[in-house]
């Protein structure tokens, strides 16, 4: 059952001891009074689990709900997979468990959504920060804040994909997924939580920082790769985009060679960064670029 005006702040977590902390102490430091937190732990095995299981008691004192869910180690799209069935809020967020929100985060974003019914989503700018709370580099694009159609936008990079940044609407959001199930892969879980919903749906922007994104090395989406693994990982995105291609129900002509232009691209870049079939994969390149022109 749906309660209104309450927020659902569903998190994976995995091995993040030094910083689940701060990120719990964000959700509970928010402005915002109807939260429920729901804690995917995917088998931890350092001291998180204790950790959150502290925070019990701060979260009751709060009048925040707060449940903890205990897996086997998968992955965070697998996790994420087990905290849905518990959503019982209006709006859904899912914040990484390494990152913080800003005190006034999800007020700002659920006040928005108040007062333009006439969008689906909404996301806010994000900041980044080190261990030593200092100003990092961005790694993102920040792309037109104007526009409110973002499936290709953040298919093809051209702007953020930063999962604590959104809010979507729960009631849509299990329209496309109505088993409460996104699609599992080794890759992540934002293309699935993001693509078919901004396929469908629309989304605006606050040109705010209030998210903020912790860089440090044992980060799974920064951490470096081998050549094997980044033509795996390669590969796993190929497939997931197949997947969420099927799911947005895709059949036009021009969107499917955008699309197809997509994975020609990706291979190309790993072509030349690894000197791997270049020359093969830069004829099929120019050769899609020649069929998108025409």
């Amino acid at each position: 059952m749906q309660k209104k005006g309450l927020v659902s702040c569903v998190t994976p977590v995995w091995n993040r001891e030094t910083y689940i902390g701060p990120m719990l102490d964000s959700v509970l430091g928010q402005t915002y009074p109807l939260i429920e937190m729901i804690l995917v732990d995917d088998g931890s095995e350092d001291h998180t689990l204790e950790i959150a299981e502290s925070y019990r008691e701060r979260f009751k004192e709060r009048g925040y709900e707060y449940q903890i869910v205990y897996a086997p180690h998968r992955n965070a799209s697998a996790a994420l997979n087990l905290g849905f069935p518990l959503v019982h809020g209006e709006y859904l967020i899912w914040p990484d468990s390494d990152d913080i929100l800003e005190k006034d985060s999800v007020e700002k974003r659920v006040d928005f959504l108040i007062r333009h019914p006439e969008y689906d989503s909404i996301r806010t700018l994000m900041y980044y920060f080190d261990s030593s709370k200092k100003q990092a580099k961005a790694d993102e694009q920040i792309g037109d804040l104007e526009r409110n159609r973002l499936f290709f936008d953040i298919l093809e990079f051209k702007t953020f994909v930063c999962c604590g940044c959104y809010m979507l609407k729960t009631k849509e959001f299990f329209s496309i997924y109505p088993e409460k199930h996104i699609p599992e892969s080794p890759v992540g879980q934002n293309f699935q939580m993001l693509l078919p919903y901004m396929y469908h749906y629309t989304c605006s922007t606050i040109p705010e920082a209030l998210y903020g994104v912790r860089i440090h090395e044992g980060s799974h989406s920064r951490r470096k790769r081998s050549q094997k693994e980044e033509e795996e990982r390669l590969k796993e995105f190929e497939k997931l985009v197949d997947t969420i291609s099927g799911i947005c129900h895709i059949h036009s002509f021009s969107e499917k060679k955008k699309i197809i232009y997509w994975k020609l691209r990706r291979k190309y870049e790993f072509a030349r960064r690894y000197k791997k079939h270049l020359k093969a994969i830069m004829f099929k390149v120019l050769l899609c670029i020649l069929r998108c022109i025409v």
